[in-house]
């Protein structure tokens, strides 16, 4: 298989995600990033797509009740979409900036929270799309070309 095409079939993986479950987050962006290994994508894009996981996994965690990780890799991109049940972004500009974070204190005292995690996955997407609805939930797309 070579590094830069990987040859394989279309693989879906689906993760669902509980809010405040610390002990299981970032299972779901390990085992996609192992599983981008195991297929042969170059280090650059398994980086990408990993932090992309990771980051889009613990907004979930901390922010929503619930949610859904679900990533779907082609030979060509891989595509990850966060789904969730939570407060909504009432202000995605406002989110988007570095630094800038909704996180309760006892999040930040964890570690988490410190308001990089849209604006690391932007950084990491070729294609980003986000849709939020106060109250409702968000839903987040991005999209990493295999070039």
């Amino acid at each position: 298989m070579k590094e830069n095409n990987p040859s394989a079939k279309n693989v879906t993986l689906e993760y669902p995600v509980k809010g405040m479950d610390f002990l299981a987050a970032g299972e779901a962006s390990s085992n996609i990033k192992h599983t981008l290994q195991l297929i042969g994508f170059s280090p650059e894009i398994i980086r990408r797509a990993a932090i992309a996981a990771y980051e889009a996994e613990m907004n979930i965690v901390i922010h929503a009740n619930e949610g859904v990780l679900r990533t779907v890799i082609k030979p060509d991109k891989i595509e990850l979409v966060a789904e969730d049940t939570g407060p909504g972004i009432p202000d995605i500009d406002l989110a988007m900036k570095e630094g800038y974070s909704t996180a309760p204190d006892h999040i930040r005292e964890m570690g988490f929270g410190a308001g990089m995690g849209l604006p690391n996955i932007k950084n990491c997407a070729d294609e980003f799309i986000i849709d939020s609805t106060p109250g409702k939930g968000t839903k987040l797309r991005v999209v990493i070309y295999n070039q």
